[in-house]
Formats: C-alpha cells, sequence, structure tokens
C-alpha cells in the first residue's frame, strides 16, 4: 500500500503552520503502524506555491518551508529503516515562472527555445496563438509586454516546457539520477499525457486526431529513456496518465515504458455496482496484455473526498461539476467509504492512500478569503477549488489546531478535532482502525487472480485465491456465501447474519 503525503498539510514540525519533513519524520511511527509500504510525496522543492508545489523553481533544492536537502535524505534513509519506500514526484510539463530558465527566457535569452513562445493572431497580435484552454479555465496563453505570448497548459505562472528541445530531455533525465542516487525507490510523473505539443499548435478542434497536446506518440520515446534509468536504479515509475481510450492508456505500461499509471476511470466511478464492476474488469482487462500491476485509488490531492463524495447524490466525479453547497450526508458516505475502503484492498494490484483517508476526514468547505487554488480563480469563482481536501491533519484532539502544530495554513473547520489519529487509535470501530486491521490481513485474501462469483444484483462477490470479498450496494441486506470464517467486515452484520447494504466483507474462502 502506498500513502500520499501531502507535506504541507501532514505534520508541521516547527510550530509555523505548514507542514514539513520535520513533521513527516515524527509520524514515521504511525505511518509504519498503518502498514505502509511506500511514501509518495507531493512536490516538496523550491517553489512560490502559485499551485501547491506543482509551480517548481528548482528541483535540487527543498522548499525552506518544508526543510532541507539534508532533511529529506534523512527521512528517506528513516523510511527506510521502517521498510517505507519513498517515491518523489516530477512535473515535467511545466515549471515555476520563477524557475531561472523561464526568468532567462524573459530577459531574451536563449532560454526562450525552451518554452512556447509566439507571436498573436489579429492585426496587432493582440489574439492568443491558437484556442486553447488551460486546464484551470481560461485561454492557455499570456502576453508579455513585449508582444509575445508564451504558452500554460496550467496557470500562468506554470509555463509549459518545449519537450523537443533536447536540453529539456537532458535536464528531466539529469533530475532523475539526483533523486534516485539519494535513495529513492520511484517517481511520480505528473500530468504525464500532456509534456509533448504538435510542434504546428494548431487549434483545438473536437474528434481531431491526433490530439495537439494530449497523448502524442513521441511521448513514448521520452519514457522509453526514463525506464532505462530506473532500470539502472532498480526504481519504479507510476504515470497521471488521464485518458478514456484503454488501448491509448495500455501503450503507457509496455514492459520498457512506465510500470505503472493512476486508475483514474476507478476513482471518478459512482457508487454503483455496475459501474464499478465494469471499471474493475477494464482496468484489469488494459493490464493484462502488458503485464502491469494495476492500482486503485479512491481519493488524491485534487479531487473531492471520498466520504463526501459518496455522501451526495452524484457519487461519482468530474471537475466540471464541483460546485459549493452541495447537499451531503456524511453518515451514509462514511459508510460507503468503510466499504470502498474494503473493496479496493481486496483488488490484485497496487492501491495508494490519501493522508486522511484513513481517518475517514470530509471534505472542508473553505472560507472564500482563504481559498489558495488557481482553480478557484480562473473558474471566476463558481469552482470550489480542491483546497477543501488539503485541509491540515488532525492528529491529537485535545491539542491546538488537533496536534497539527502552528495555526494551519488553511482552516480546519469546527469538529476536526473528533477525526482526531489519537482518539481513533483507541477505538476499534474507527476508520482508522478499519484501514489498519484491512492492511494487516490484506495477505490473507491471497495474491491469485480474481475471479467473480455469482451475486445478486447490485452485490460484487468474488474471490482470490484464499479469500472471498463481498460488497452489497443493493437495497436489501444479502446472505453471505458459503466460507470458512468471517476476516473483517467494514460494519455489522444484522441480526440474520446477513451483510447490509453499503457495507463489505473478507471471508476466508
Amino acid at each position: 500500500m502506498i500513502y500520499q503525503v501531502y507535506v504541507r498539510s501532514f505534520a508541521d514540525g516547527d510550530g509555523d503552520g505548514t507542514g514539513d519533513l520535520a513533521g513527516v519524520r515524527a509520524r514515521l511511527p504511525y505511518l509504519a503502524e498503518l502498514g505502509v509500504d511506500a511514501l509518495w510525496f507531493t512536490p516538496w522543492y523550491l517553489s512560490p506555491m502559485k499551485d501547491g508545489g506543482y509551480d517548481v523553481a528548482d528541483y535540487r533544492v527543498i522548499d525552506p518551508a518544508f526543510g532541507t536537502l539534508a532533511e529529506a535524505e534523512k527521512l528517506i534513509a528513516e523510511a527506510l529503516q521502517l521498510g517505507i519506500r519513498t517515491i518523489v514526484d516530477i512535473v515535467p510539463n511545466h515549471v515555476s515562472d520563477q524557475h531561472a530558465w523561464f526568468r532567462a527566457a524573459l530577459r531574451g535569452g536563449p532560454e526562450r527555445e525552451l518554452f512556447h513562445f509566439r507571436p498573436g493572431r489579429g492585426a496587432d497580435g493582440e489574439l492568443p496563438p491558437n484556442n486553447w484552454r488551460s486546464q484551470f479555465g481560461g485561454p492557455a496563453w499570456t502576453r508579455l509586454a513585449d508582444g509575445s505570448w508564451y504558452l500554460h497548459l496550467f496557470a500562468p505562472e506554470q509555463p509549459d516546457l518545449d519537450w523537443s528541445h533536447p536540453a529539456v530531455r537532458q535536464e528531466h533525465e539529469d533530475i532523475l539520477r539526483f533523486w534516485l542516487e539519494r535513495g529513492v525507490a520511484g517517481v511520480r510523473i505528473d500530468s504525464a499525457a500532456l509534456l509533448v505539443k504538435d510542434p504546428a499548435l494548431p487549434d483545438f478542434t473536437e474528434g481531431r486526431d491526433p490530439h495537439p497536446y494530449v497523448d502524442r506518440d513521441e511521448l513514448h520515446d521520452v519514457y522509453r529513456a526514463w525506464r532505462a534509468i530506473a532500470d539502472e536504479y532498480g526504481a519504479v515509475f507510476v504515470g497521471e496518465v488521464w485518458l478514456p481510450d484503454t488501448e491509448r492508456f495500455a501503450r503507457y505500461l509496455r514492459p520498457d515504458e512506465l510500470h505503472t499509471a493512476f486508475n483514474f476511470s476507478f476513482l471518478t466511478c459512482p457508487w454503483d455496482a455496475g459501474r464499478l464492476r465494469r471499471s474493475i474488469d477494464e482496468t484489469l482487462a488494459e493490464h493484462a496484455p502488458v503485464g502491469a500491476p494495476a492500482t486503485w485509488v479512491l481519493c488524491n490531492h485534487d479531487v473531492t473526498r471520498t466520504v463526501t463524495r459518496y455522501g451526495r447524490e452524484d457519487t461519482g466525479f468530474d471537475f466540471a461539476t464541483k460546485a459549493f453547497g452541495t447537499p451531503t450526508d456524511l453518515a451514509l458516505g462514511t459508510r460507503r467509504a468503510r466499504a470502498a475502503a474494503l473493496l479496493s484492498l481486496a483488488l490484485p494490484g497496487a492501491v495508494y492512500v490519501y493522508q486522511g483517508e484513513e481517518l475517514g476526514l470530509p471534505e472542508a468547505e473553505i472560507p472564500l478569503d482563504r481559498i489558495e487554488d488557481p482553480m478557484h480563480f480562473r473558474s471566476g469563482g463558481t469552482d470550489p477549488g480542491r483546497d477543501g481536501c488539503r485541509v491540515p491533519l488532525p492528529w491529537t484532539a485535545g491539542a491546538p489546531h488537533a496536534g497539527f502544530g502552528g495555526e494551519p495554513w488553511l482552516p480546519q473547520p469546527e469538529g476536526w478535532p473528533a477525526y482526531a489519529a489519537d482518539l481513533q487509535a483507541r477505538d476499534p470501530g474507527s476508520m482508522l482502525s478499519l484501514y489498519r486491521e484491512a492492511i494487516r490481513l490484506r495477505p490473507a485474501l491471497g495474491d491469485g487472480p480474481l475471479t467473480w462469483l455469482p451475486a445478486a444484483e447490485g452485490v460484487l462477490a468474488f474471490r482470490r485465491s484464499d479469500g472471498i470479498c463481498l460488497v452489497n450496494l443493493a437495497g436489501t441486506p444479502v446472505t453471505l456465501p458459503a466460507h470458512s470464517g468471517l476476516l473483517l467486515a467494514s460494519g455489522p452484520l444484522d441480526a440474520d447474519g446477513r451483510l447490509p447494504e453499503d457495507t463489505a466483507v473478507w471471508l476466508r474462502a
């Protein structure tokens, strides 16, 4: 199981209100007790934090808010002593506008060739070079005082690199080696399908094939070169690849490219038995031809937290539908999230858990004057942004700021201490206790392939080599199949020993 650490909100070791590496190091025993195999750290590099650290100014420097390079090296080593490996996050599509390359480019240096600078259209160049839109809303181009425009598929403070330039490729290969030399065991690749652009930068038209900047064939040469480096160090890659075409997705997982890629169809899938089964089947089918392990994830630093999402009328996830004030039944969402935890941990492959999921944290509604996410501002204020899933963790119920440290950089909602790890550790019925026990018992299911079992409509039932997972999404309780013992349940069985709605169980086969 891989645990995602959003450093800024995990634990504050120096009391300044921002999570840091000292805080993570102090909580390594907690992570070891949870049963974590690896930690994926979102970017901890030098950054102006215009996009939560995904605007990197220098990959070889730890941001002072988090600590130092020496501390990062200590953290990697100390985690490894506990059997926990480290995965770092690389953001190859773009850099910060404070990166040395871009600052030199603005001064007219040869570094301009490392980005996408173009003249505008229109009589006086007043129109963007093409019609591309930013992933955060608005145009993907910003005009400079000299009249030229530069491309940014995300925020204006994140200029896109030109991956046709050899210096861009060489720099990133050097960055990989820099971190692998420091004991990192893996790399998560941000926006992995967006790097390469059509050199003509044509307008985007719906249905255009190939797409001018998504999933370009030239990308695979980049990842083959990276894979050769990873193989030297015995490291692994996981790509952030959002693609609806399963055949195109699987190409990234060929034996000489990425080892794994995130499974977003499962993450965004509604709480519906038929949809979930289809997502599981498609995921396993697209990984089978290339022999790559599947990944399962319910939530991350970009999407609405699971207990909130599952407590809404629309239980799927789509960036376009996020809105303020969406009605939520947290009790229902929590019950479903507990069942989903057992479902995901029973599936073959790797499971990623976002910090706070093991505590059952809900999405927080951030006061308007405290929102920092550029998605909110680029939407004109209609999108609540992603800060609601990034609120600093509650560790100790009776301590100031729920034991996080200093006054948090994002406000913790009222009632946050009720989710504190110290309370949950003492409660055998808590979400934390469920995750700990599930991760401990997971090997008892066996490592065989998934085999679906006959089940009523609305029920997911499958067997691994030694265990059975049953998840009831139907409206009525269901009878358990033949088994030799109950391993774990996400909630109590009914008086007749049946599995209630929105509940999951692991059985010894």
